[in-house]
């Protein structure tokens, strides 16, 4: 009989999962991710029938109901598969890149990097579409990500701990230079509003299409280097040992983190805890393998997301609360209690 694997021993001593068990979970989190999707089409101010959902997709007529699931319910819920997908591998990736669980695009920064970026995009320079201010999203959250590995970095190596306190200090510096440049020209910030807080609310699909094929780059070199970050996470020393290229998997993982972190707050802000809390609930289910981490953060970032936005619709009918706001009262207490468990901790 095939016993699991110690992963260490002593008191408190963890087992990895059975390969068979991690492909459960993962077919598991689909069919959770799934019904969260059809869930989205079909909740909102008024309640849309299946039926309905079906004919809007596969029998379009002029239906109020079936527009309603064609032009605004079906592209949000795109959008938000999208932006979860993002953010939850963006989280993921700079933890591993990091070696620190306390690490997140927003915890670090990046979110404020690429949200600055855009103000000044939009406040300065007049630039109004996605196609003109994703660029500075991605310039935002490059900049950020080296500024705060830079900063974080001593004659010992990287500090987890230095990091985090850089990160807090650039996203606070940033986010306050953000405000003041919106109090300037108020009217020019006001249809961002909604964006500011975190929100797929009006997304068109032709806001994400130009900034898809970057998400997908990003997506596919996380995948890349999620071997090599397996390895990194032993040290420099070791992981060299074992030849990783370390300048390249580095490199890779920025570009990766920048498109997708990027990506995602060109499109929908500032969304908060989901690159946090997801990799958090992974690694608790999978152990420390990141490519394992990274394909559950996949499917399991996405899910919260969408259960936000739905919460976000239902709690406050017929208005609504923003996502990045939801993600933030969900996200905080289970964060909490999942980082006070050893086994979701520590990388």
């Amino acid at each position: 009989m095939t016993t699991l694997a110690p992963r260490q021993r002593g008191r408190g001593a963890e087992t990895v999962p059975r390969p068979r068990r991690r492909l459960l979970g993962l077919v598991l989190a689909l069919v959770v991710l799934t019904a969260l999707v059809m869930l989205s089409v079909m909740i909102g101010s008024t309640a849309i029938a299946p039926s309905v959902v079906w004919d809007a997709l596969f029998n379009p007529s002029a239906h109020p109901d079936q527009f309603a699931v064609r032009d605004f319910r079906l592209p949000r819920t795109v959008v938000g598969l999208a932006v979860g997908v993002a953010l939850g591998l963006s989280g993921a990736l700079i933890q591993a890149l990091t070696r620190n669980p306390l690490a997140d695009p927003g915890v670090l920064g990046v979110h404020a990097g690429s949200s600055f970026a855009v103000t000044v995009a939009v406040g300065l320079l007049g630039v109004r579409e996605a196609q003109g201010y994703m660029w500075f999203a991605f310039a935002g959250s490059l900049v950020v990500t080296l500024l705060v590995l830079a900063l974080g970095s001593t004659r010992k190596g990287s500090s987890p701990v230095v990091m985090v306190l850089a990160g807090v200090c650039v996203g606070a510096v940033l986010g306050g230079a953000r405000e003041a440049l919106q109090l300037t020209d108020p009217d020019a910030f006001d249809a961002m509003r909604n964006w500011n807080a975190g929100s797929i609310t009006g997304r068109p699909l032709d806001v994400l299409w130009p900034i898809l094929p970057f998400l997908v780059v990003g997506l596919l070199l996380a995948f890349a280097v999620s071997g090599p970050l397996n390895a990194l996470a032993l040290g420099d020393e070791l992981a060299r040992a074992q030849g990783v290229r370390l300048a390249r998997t580095r490199v890779l993982a920025v570009i990766a983190l920048t498109f997708l972190s990027g990506g995602a707050t060109a499109t929908a802000g500032p969304i908060g805890f989901v690159g946090l809390m997801v990799p958090h609930v992974a690694r608790w289910i999978v152990g420390p393998d990141q490519r394992w981490i990274f394909a559950y953060s996949v499917l399991l970032a996405p899910s919260l997301l969408l259960v936000s936005d739905v919460l976000g619709r239902v709690v406050m009918r017929p208005g609504e609360i923003p996502v990045g706001i939801v993600t933030a009262f969900v996200g905080a207490p289970v964060l909490v209690a999942l980082v006070r468990r050893k086994k979701a901790s520590g990388l």
